[in-house]
C-alpha cells in the first residue's frame, strides 16, 4: 500500500530529464521543480530519468543533484532518487562505517524488506563495493551484534501465508525456555528470528502469548538498559508490524531534543512507496496528531516540502 502519488500520465523521461537540467541552470537552482518531478515518479520512472539524463548530458543525475543541493534536502532527494536495491546497499555500506548504533539500519534492511528485495540489495552491494554485504556486516560488528545481524542479512524467508501450528507451539516453547533463563543470544533464538517467515513468526508469538500469558517483547525487556535486547525487540516489531516499528522511529526522531533528521529521511525515503499510508495511520493512533503536521512543525523550506510530498501530504 504505497502513498507516493504518481501522475496517471507522467511525462516521458526525456521531458523530465530536460526539465531537471533547466532546474540546474541559470542564477539559482529551481528546487521546486526538482521536488515536482522526483517526488512524484516511481522507482522505474526515476531509473529511466537517470538513464535518459546521462545519455543526454553525459553526467550522472545524482552528481548534478549533489552540485546543486545541500544539507538535509540534498540527502532526502538523493536517497529517494536511488533505485531501492541501490539505496539499501548504500544505507548498509554507510552504516558499516559508523558506530554500533548503526546496527538499527542493518536490522531494518534485513527485516523490513522482502526476501527478493534483500537479495537484490546484496547483489547490488557485491557489484558496487566488490565485497559481500554479509562480509562487511560481519567485519564491522562483534559479539552478540554480529551473532544476530549476520544471520538476519543472510536470510531468505518464505513469503507466503502458510503456517505450521505445531512448529509454532514448539518454537514458542523454545523461545520461552531460552528467554526465561536469559539466554537471549542463544543460537536457537537467533535461528527462529532469522529464518522463519513473517506469518510463521506471528503464529509463534501468538502461541508464546497464549501459553506464557505475556508478550515476548515484554519478556525481552529487563530492568537494566540493554541495547542488544532493544535491537532484538525492534527486530521482532519490524518483522511482524513494520508500520508500528517505523512509527516509533519517526516519533523518537521528532520528539527528541534536536530532530534526528537522518532517521526521518531514511524512513520517508525507504517507505514512501511501500507502506507510508499504514505508518501515517499508526502515527496518528499513537500520537493523536497527523504525521504531516509533526514533520511540518519540525522541518522547514525545500527539505520540508520534499518530505511532505513523499508522505503524500502536499504542503502544510
Amino acid at each position: 500500500m504505497a502513498t507516493l502519488k504518481v501522475p496517471a500520465h507522467a511525462p516521458p523521461s526525456s521531458e523530465d530529464a530536460e526539465q531537471l537540467r533547466k532546474a540546474f541552470e541559470g542564477w539559482g537552482t529551481n528546487e521546486q521543480m526538482i521536488i515536482d518531478i522526483l517526488a512524484y515518479r516511481n522507482a522505474a520512472q526515476r531509473i529511466s530519468i537517470r538513464k535518459t539524463y546521462h545519455e543526454a548530458y553525459g553526467e550522472d543525475l545524482l552528481k548534478s543533484l549533489e552540485k546543486e543541493l545541500s544539507s538535509d534536502f540534498e540527502r532526502v532527494v538523493l536517497l529517494f532518487t536511488l533505485d531501492p536495491a541501490e539505496r539499501d546497499a548504500h544505507l548498509v555500506n554507510e552504516a558499516t562505517k559508523k558506530p554500533s548504533s548503526s546496527s538499527w539500519v542493518i536490522m531494518e534492511v534485513a527485516c523490513a524488506r522482502s526476501s527478493k528485495e534483500l537479495h537484490y540489495a546484496k547483489k547490488y552491494y557485491h557489484s558496487r563495493y566488490k565485497k559481500s554485504l554479509e562480509e562487511d556486516v560481519a567485519h564491522h560488528f562483534s559479539g552478540d551484534y554480529r551473532k544476530f545481524l549476520v544471520p538476519l542479512v543472510s536470510a531468505y524467508r518464505y513469503e507466503g501465508d502458510e503456517v505450521n501450528l505445531s512448529l509454532a507451539k514448539s518454537e514458542a516453547k523454545i523461545l520461552h525456555e531460552k528467554i526465561s533463563h536469559k539466554h537471549y543470544n542463544d543460537e536457537e533464538v537467533i535461528r527462529i528470528l532469522s529464518t522463519r517467515s513473517r506469518a510463521q513468526l506471528n503464529a509463534t508469538f501468538n502461541q508464546y502469548n497464549s501459553s506464557v500469558g505475556n508478550d515476548i517483547s515484554k519478556d525481552l525487556k529487563p530492568e537494566s538498559k540493554d541495547e542488544f535486547l532493544k535491537l532484538m525487540r525492534d527486530a521482532i516489531k519490524c518483522l511482524t508490524t513494520p508500520e508500528d516499528y517505523f512509527e516509533k522511529v519517526l516519533r523518537q526522531a521528532i520528539n527528541r531534543i534536536g530532530t534526528d533528521d537522518s532517521a526521518i529521511i531514511r524512513v520517508v525515503a525507504t517507505r514512501a512507496e511501500v507502506d507510508m499510508v499504514r505508518i501515517k495511520e499508526a502515527y496518528q493512533r499513537r500520537n493523536s496528531v497527523l504525521l504531516e503536521k509533526a514533520i511540518a512543525g519540525d522541518t522547514s523550506g525545500d527539505y520540508k516540502r520534499m518530505l511532505l510530498a513523499l508522505i503524500g501530504a502536499g504542503d502544510v
